[in-house]
């Protein structure tokens, strides 16, 4: 039985076809939750772990270590505690929240911005990863989110802060700023890799990466670094980002010879459940991309141009938002819905839906679906949209019209998720 994600689904399914584009949310938020997923993919039998197909015969280590760090690993470790059980002698891992486990210690961290108890999870990371020999297998759980709530050494954290500060008002890719962060860090970039080594790595990867860029899903702790500081500094020059203190991350190919990644779940998880469930509702659909990098407008139009009778649109990514003043309040999802509404793009029949899959939209909301009626509420308020907008302050309006999408937490992340559902 599928879980039932969106916890204000019945006020929200107000018409048929809201009600239709909000299951089609739902199929993949089901699709991407995160316990699901390792109970598919991870398991022990006759002392053979198996991931993905692969065996690692636990008779060859001594140790069974796991790490973790991002918005989906509390979920994660719970589900391989299950796994393992007592087979795991050490671990630590940070998330948004503190989960009840038995064998790995669990941080509560702090982000988007990196604090002093993410150095603490990160000193600890750093502790039992150094501390390890041939004959251990590590297990590391990687997940979006990840970038901000590792961190080691020190210095990390005010810089990783400042870099995100910066990053917002100077509209780099998410892939700039990852090979920035790279370079302030002792474990990403591939620096935990090193750091085990010559024990054997399992990464266990949940994307929240556009596309397949797999090594920046937290910046990479398990996979090899190409850029070098001499190349971050041009980043950090062409954005004016400021003076950072640069870590060289490691290129020798011996660190990554045990290491073995595997990616379980991202984006096209989601859009995949999501193009299956509208077909069994008899739609045809049309998916316009899982690397939606472009600009909040530009990105609309990407998925408006695919309307058509009868037709589900489905999308995926970051649509790049430059925040230009302090003080607003909502995130990206629920920006690109207000803007939609400004640009008057949605028709009579028409229901969209922007929302991110972790739950929180740079707030306690998920996103908002949008239609006809989304309009005329607005409007009955005396809402100034174009006002809103360029405050960066689009969460009251979404507050007040009762359209935002609750969810909470999912414990899952793999980018943002956008529907457009024309019935008629």
């Amino acid at each position: 039985m599928d879980k039932r994600w969106i916890k204000n689904f019945d006020e929200l399914a107000t018409t048929e076809n809201r009600r239709l584009a909000l299951e089609i949310a739902e199929a993949g938020l089901n699709a991407i939750a995160t316990e699901d997923v390792i109970s598919r993919s991870i398991k022990l039998e006759n002392d053979i772990l198996t991931v993905e197909g692969k065996e690692f015969p636990l008779s060859k280590y001594k140790r069974i270590k796991v790490v973790g760090f991002g918005k989906a690993v509390g979920g994660a470790a719970l589900a391989l505690e299950k796994v393992l059980g007592d087979k795991i002698n050490m671990g630590a891992i940070v998330g948004r929240e503190k989960v009840d486990c038995k064998y790995i210690e669990s941080f509560e961290g702090t982000h988007p911005k990196p604090t002093e108890i993410n150095l603490e999870a990160g000193k600890k990371i750093f502790e039992i990863v150094n501390d390890s020999r041939e004959e251990d297998l590590i297990i590391v759980l990687v997940s979006g989110g990840g970038s901000a709530l590792l961190s080691y050494p020190e210095s990390e954290v005010e810089q990783g802060a400042r870099l995100y500060e910066n990053a917002l008002k100077s509209g780099q890719t998410i892939n700039e700023t990852n090979t920035v962060r790279k370079h302030l860090s002792l474990l990403k970039g591939g620096g935990l890799a090193k750091l085990a080594y010559p024990a054997t790595v399992i990464g266990i990867i949940f994307s929240d990466v556009p596309g397949d860029n797999f090594s920046e899903v937290a910046s990479g702790a398990t996979y090899k670094d190409e850029a070098t500081n001499e190349d971050t500094q041009k980043i950090i020059e062409k954005y004016n980002l400021g003076k950072y203190d640069l870590i060289e991350t490691p290129k020798e190919d011996k660190y990554f010879e045990n290491v073995f990644n595997f990616v379980l779940v991202s984006n096209k998880t989601a859009v995949e459940a999501m193009d299956k469930k509208a077909k069994e509702f008899g739609f045809k659909t049309d998916v316009v991309s899982t690397e939606l990098y472009d600009e909040v407008e530009e990105s609309l139009h990407k998925i408006f141009n695919e309307e058509s009778e009868n037709t589900v649109v489905l999308a995926a990514g970051e649509p790049k938002l430059i925040v230009k003043k302090k003080g607003g309040s909502g995130g990206r999802q629920l920006y690109m819905s207000l803007e939609e509404i400004k640009l008057k793009m949605i028709d009579n029949e028409s229901v969209f839906i922007a929302l991110a899959s972790d739950g929180m939209d740079n707030s306690d909301a998920a996103g908002a679906v949008v239609d006809k009626h989304t309009f005329e509420n607005i409007e009955k308020l005396g809402i100034n949209v174009d006002e809103q907008l360029e405050n960066f302050d689009v969460y009251p309006v979404f507050k007040k019209s009762g359209d935002m999408i609750i969810t909470g937490a999912t414990g899952a992340n793999v980018s943002d998720l956008m529907i457009l559902l024309t019935k008629k």
